[in-house]
């Protein structure tokens, strides 16, 4: 029995693991700022990542709404329409860009909320002007998001992993020469770290294009796009499905960025130690990502051939490696939770000791519970992808909103500013939303493709 699945583990690793690499790229970058703007001081810590819970709500709502780009892709290939392919690709360009400068004014406009969140006066005066060159960051990848979701619904995961790479190059290099003001170079702080993720996403959307533009089996679908044609059809099919991805992926990272926002309320040694156990997770959950992308592929093809037998079990297959997988990350959290916190800040620094120590003891403590909602995350975001590939997002999203927003966050809330749980009973409520969200994700899709099957 277990065959069935396994049999289907290699390719579906071979599919997914340059996405993995891809969004490890981009969480790499946030672990190597991290550990950079770390040396600066506990407070630079916590204001990167005060600037980075408005920069991600936003950041979910444009990768999230630039999902809609690969199922369409995905089912136009498996039917062989190379059109509808290129039309999905310039409609999402049109949409993700139009998007991306919104985003920016909107976080522009929120700036003034931080002194409003009870947040330590010299966290905030140090976020703001962080999050002026970060937001901006947000327009190049949107863009690129649109590229790289349309280069995943054709199955060639690679090229958007070797751009992300390029813009890690660029983005470690930058930052190590503007934070630090090393070669001659102005010292800027977390202001350079800034920068540098601008300049690098600039550059990651150039790359991606050139490499698409220069392979024959692409040039036609990203060249001659005639802008001034716009199909209201195809913008509505993409709206109809980008909006509830996007509002799915808001609902998961809003419930994170409320963890950092309410540790922000017990202090800046919470917040900090916060924004480690968050750094490491984000890595783990980046596997899950990819294998959701895969599940997203694999079932939009299926769709496009109408083959609703094989679907549910490639679907599972990939489901039973996430599984697998999260058991083995939960195991490292479990067994590192003491040591992972201390590569973040430096243990030989007399003046911070103490701060240091506290953030120390406070991550490992968040780690244990991390270790736990590994397995959670992992099948939640897998199962997300299947029900993307089959293009249905909108009962999916009320899931989402339910199991974050109405189970996840009042646990979150009261076990952490109401408790002498504090930090703990925060990640308890993340944990607890996790799990809610992939039994009721789970409940859907098992539903849905017994149906299909049932009307073959």
């Amino acid at each position: 029995m277990f065959s069935t699945y396994t049999k289907e583990f290699a390719y579906n690793i071979k599919l997914s693991v340059p996405v993995i690499l891809g969004m490890l790229g981009h969480t790499f970058v946030q672990f190597a700022d991290n550990i950079m703007v770390g040396q600066l001081g506990t407070a630079e810590l916590a204001a990167v990542s005060l600037g980075n819970s408005f920069v991600f709500i936003a950041m979910s709502l444009g990768i999230g709404f630039s999902t809609a780009i690969t199922p369409l892709v995905a089912e136009a290939d498996g039917a062989g329409n190379k059109g509808n392919a290129k039309s999905a690709l310039k409609h999402g360009l049109v949409l993700c860009t139009v998007l991306g400068f919104s985003l920016f004014g909107l976080i522009l406009l929120a700036k003034p909320i931080m002194y409003l969140m009870k947040q330590p006066e010299e966290v905030v005066a140090l976020a703001l002007p962080y999050l002026d060159l970060v937001a901006f960051s947000l327009v190049p990848l949107i863009v690129f998001q649109a590229f790289k979701q349309f280069s995943e619904g054709l199955s060639q995961t690679r090229y958007p992993m070797y751009a992300t790479i390029i813009a890690n190059v660029v983005n470690i290099t930058l930052n190590y020469l503007l934070i630090f003001g090393s070669f001659g170079f102005p010292k800027l702080g977390i202001v350079g770290a800034a920068l540098g993720t601008l300049i690098a996403r600039v550059v990651m959307v150039f790359y991606l294009w050139m490499l698409l533009k220069n392979k024959k089996k692409f040039h036609d679908y990203v060249t001659g796009f005639n802008f001034r044609s716009i199909e209201k059809r195809v913008i509505k099919k993409i709206i109809s499905l980008g909006f509830p991805s996007a509002l799915q992926m808001f609902f998961e990272v809003a419930i994170f960025t409320s963890a950092i926002w309410l540790s922000g309320v017990l202090g800046k040694n919470p917040q900090a130690a916060n924004q480690i156990a968050l750094n490491l997770s984000s890595m783990t959950y980046m596997f899950g990502i990819g294998l959701g992308v895969a599940a997203m592929i694999r079932v939009g093809n299926q769709k496009g051939l109408k083959n609703f037998k094989e679907l549910r079990r490639l679907a599972q297959s990939i489901f039973f490696l996430t599984l697998l997988l999260e058991f083995a990350f939960a195991l490292l959290f479990v067994l590192g939770r003491k040591w992972f916190p201390t590569l973040y800040l430096d243990v030989d620094d007399m003046m911070n000791f103490a701060d240091n120590t506290e953030v120390i003891l406070l991550a490992s403590q968040l780690l244990l519970v991390a270790a736990f909602f590994q397995i959670s995350d992992g099948v939640q975001v897998v199962v997300l992808g299947a029900l993307r590939g089959l293009q249905d997002v909108k009962i999916p999203t009320f899931i989402t909103f339910v199991a974050y927003w109405l189970i996840g966050f009042p646990i979150s809330y009261y076990l952490g500013l109401h408790t002498s749980l504090e930090s703990v009973g925060i990640w308890v409520g993340l944990l607890t939303g996790l799990t809610a969200s992939a039994i009721m994700l789970y409940i859907r899709f098992n539903y849905l493709t017994q149906k299909l099957i049932q009307n073959e």
